[in-house]
Order: structure tokens, then C-alpha cells, then sequence
């Protein structure tokens, strides 16, 4: 019984590992890739990090407590009474605490609440690479199935006319350079299919590890190409302003700079303090006590020169950042209408091979395997036939890959899943 369900067992985790897996959407990958990937771990608790950290913003300068000998003689008989002299010194207990400007208490929380919100920004900026990646490994995959998918059918097409010309071929009929021509072509094709095999393997694993999922889970995935429409955008600096998570990373950078700057004001403003010292004199000496109010004086020229500095130093990094911010908007505006223009090309052409040229390919092949069944064509013409085809699809899977690499690219600019 128990060898029973070992071997159930067993044969679960395979079928798991090595049988076929459910078929995922591009959107159900992308949420996998949102949901389990480490990176977003990783930035949710470097996050909750820095939110914590934030809580103790308010705190105060711990208090100074101190006890010791004050202002007694070295010579140990003179602490003692001596008829109606006092003994001389004393035991001293002190204890000290500064008291913080709430402004810079108030400054100092809000700074670091805001140092968060840039790793948020990054976590967004890195998660966005993963998902044009996935973006890429699923499109590689689907292009390669229906390369794998015409490999197979020109298995099938050339092995009939190996057949057929090796039928005829012994009754003297056929051209043997065509023949032999067809034999290369088929290995050719078998090639190629052990080819693409390997590499939607590839590109299973990879989608694999991006999901944080077992890299032998067997997914497959719908083949639908869903094209996006770009004419309605307008790729101008407000659209990335709004859209990239790399820009609005150096807007929370330029924020919390602000946000820096009222901190270094802050520590320019004056903190007071109290300092309270008691006495217990040797030698009948009565109780005494000192009690002092304090401030520190950060606004005085010696002391307030690196806090102006820094000030000044992150004004200028600030304008830097905003400098940064435009150079890259420009850039994006640039790479993205270049793209969307070569984008559009691309569906123009590949509509135009779905519609005229690989129609009439087909039917060219079609007419010439007629005509050859019926004896009035040679094979080399159906071979060359064949071979136009089949280098034209070839052509066809190129441009799509492109026009999908340029969906990809121009998704990834504006940070569309």
C-alpha cells in the first residue's frame, strides 16, 4: 500500500514537472512576474525599512547623568569636621538633557518618511525591465512556434516529394537534381526543428525563473498576437513626466533633497537645555545644588558654514536632477516616435505579406503541385516553388519579430504592461 502511494507520488511530480502545464496569457505571466518575483520581495522589505526607521525621526538627544567628586581637597582629613569647620568637598550627582527644536524634529520625520517613496519609484523602474523582458521571452517563444509549425509542414510537403520522385525516379521520369536538392532541404528542416525545440525550452525556462516558479514546469502559451494601438499617443515630456518610474525616481530625488534642505535649516536653529546638579557636601556641609539653563548657538558664523554649504551644494544637485529629468524626457520623446514610425512600417508590411504576397505564394505552390501530379511540371519547378515560399515566410517571421521587439520597446518607454 505504502509502495502504492509512493509511486502515485511520484507520478504526480513528474507529470507536474515534465507533462504539460496550463496555458498562461501574456497578462497571467506579467501578474506571476509582479506577484512572486524576489525583486519585488526585496523592495518591499527595504521599504519597510526605511518606514520604520522613519517612526524614530522624533526622538530626543538622550539625557546625561554623571556622579563625582566636586571641588574636594586631595588631603582626606580635610573632609572631615574639625570642631567648627565644615569638611571641604563633596559627592556630586548631575544629570543633563538637551531639548530638541520641534522644527527640526518635524523636518527631520518628514525627510525621512519621504526616502521610501524614491525606492518605491525604483522598485517600479526594475519591476518595469522584468515585465518587457517576460514581454520578449513570451513574443520569442510564440514566433517560434510558428516557425516550428512551418518546419513541420515542410516536412511533410518535401517528404512527399521525395516520395513521389523516388517513385518516378524508377521509371526514369524525374530530375535527380531536384531530387537530392528536396533530400538537403529536409534535413535542413529536421534541423531546424531540433533548433526552435531547443530554444522555446530556452525561453520556458527563462519565463520559468522569472515567475520564481520551478524552471522544468512544463507552461505552454496562447499564441493570439495582440497588436497595441499608438496613434492616439502623444509622446510628448508630460506623457513620460506621468508614465516613467525612472523620471519620478529624480522627482522624489529632488523632493527629498528639498525636504534635506529644511533639515540643514533646522539644525541652524537655536536648542535649549537644562543641566541640574546636586551636592552632598562632606563634613556637615549643607546640601547644595546648581541649576543651569542651556543653548546651543548653531547660527553663529564659525559654526554655520557646513550647514550653508550643504545648503548651497544641494541647490545646485537639485538643478542637476532637473537638468537630468529634461535631457532624458527629450530623449524618450525622440526613441519613441522613431519607434512608433518604424512600428507602423512594420504592420504595413506584415500586412501586406498576410494579404498579397504569401497568398499568392501559396497558390503558386498549389498550382505547381497540381501540375505536377498531373505530370505537366518538373520537380525542380515544384521545389523552387516550394523554396520561394518557404523563404518568404521566413522574411514574414522576421518582420514580425521586429514589429513585436519594437511593441515591446516602446511599451518599456512609457511603461505599459
Amino acid at each position: 500500500m505504502l509502495k502504492n502511494r509512493s509511486f502515485i507520488l511520484s507520478l504526480f511530480i513528474f507529470i507536474s514537472e515534465y507533462g504539460y502545464g496550463q496555458t498562461l496569457s501574456l497578462k497571467a505571466i506579467i501578474d506571476s512576474v509582479e506577484k512572486n518575483h524576489p525583486l519585488v520581495a526585496m523592495y518591499k522589505n527595504e521599504i519597510r525599512s526605511m518606514d520604520e526607521a522613519a517612526l524614530g525621526a522624533k526622538s530626543w538627544m538622550p539625557p546625561t547623568a554623571g556622579i563625582g567628586q566636586f571641588m574636594t581637597p586631595y588631603n582626606v582629613n580635610l573632609w572631615k569636621r574639625n570642631g567648627d569647620m565644615l569638611g571641604m568637598g563633596s559627592v556630586m550627582l548631575s544629570a543633563e538633557q538637551m531639548f530638541p527644536n520641534k522644527k527640526k524634529l518635524n523636518a527631520d520625520e518628514a525627510y525621512m518618511k519621504a526616502m521610501s517613496s524614491v525606492e518605491k519609484e525604483k522598485k517600479n523602474a526594475d519591476l518595469n525591465e522584468l515585465i518587457q523582458q517576460a514581454k520578449i521571452f513570451y513574443y520569442d517563444w510564440l514566433i517560434l512556434q510558428k516557425r516550428l509549425n512551418v518546419a513541420k509542414n515542410n516536412e511533410e510537403l518535401l517528404d512527399f516529394m521525395i516520395k513521389n520522385a523516388e517513385l518516378r525516379y524508377k521509371n526514369g521520369l524525374s530530375k535527380i537534381s531536384a531530387y537530392y536538392k528536396a533530400k538537403a532541404a529536409l534535413g535542413y528542416t529536421k534541423n531546424m526543428q531540433l533548433m526552435y525545440e531547443s530554444e522555446i525550452r530556452d525561453r520556458r525556462i527563462k519565463l520559468n525563473a522569472l515567475m520564481n516558479i520551478s524552471p522544468l514546469s512544463n507552461i505552454q502559451i496562447d499564441t493570439i498576437i495582440k497588436w497595441n494601438d499608438y496613434t492616439s499617443f502623444s509622446f510628448d515630456s508630460s506623457l513620460f513626466y506621468n508614465n516613467r518610474s525612472d523620471l519620478k525616481v529624480i522627482d522624489k530625488q529632488i523632493n527629498l533633497n528639498v525636504l534635506k534642505i529644511e533639515t540643514e535649516k533646522a539644525d541652524l536653529k537655536p536648542q535649549f537645555g537644562v543641566r541640574y546638579e546636586n551636592m552632598l557636601g562632606f563634613g556637615g556641609q549643607p546640601l547644595q545644588y546648581n541649576l543651569m539653563a542651556m543653548v546651543k548657538l548653531p547660527i553663529v558664523s564659525w559654526a554655520s558654514k557646513m550647514n550653508k554649504a550643504n545648503i548651497q551644494s544641494i541647490i545646485w544637485k537639485n538643478n542637476a536632477l532637473q537638468s537630468q529629468k529634461q535631457m532624458m524626457a527629450v530623449e524618450y520623446m525622440g526613441m519613441a516616435n522613431s519607434m512608433r514610425n518604424e512600428f507602423q512600417l512594420k504592420q504595413k508590411q506584415l500586412k501586406l505579406y498576410d494579404e498579397n504576397i504569401i497568398p499568392a505564394l501559396k497558390n503558386n505552390y498549389k498550382t505547381m503541385q497540381l501540375a505536377y501530379e498531373q505530370n505537366t511540371e518538373e520537380l525542380f519547378m515544384l521545389f523552387d516553388a516550394w523554396e520561394k515560399l518557404n523563404m518568404t515566410q521566413l522574411e514574414y517571421f522576421d518582420i514580425l519579430n521586429k514589429a513585436l521587439e519594437m511593441q515591446v520597446s516602446l511599451d518599456k518607454l512609457i511603461e505599459k504592461k
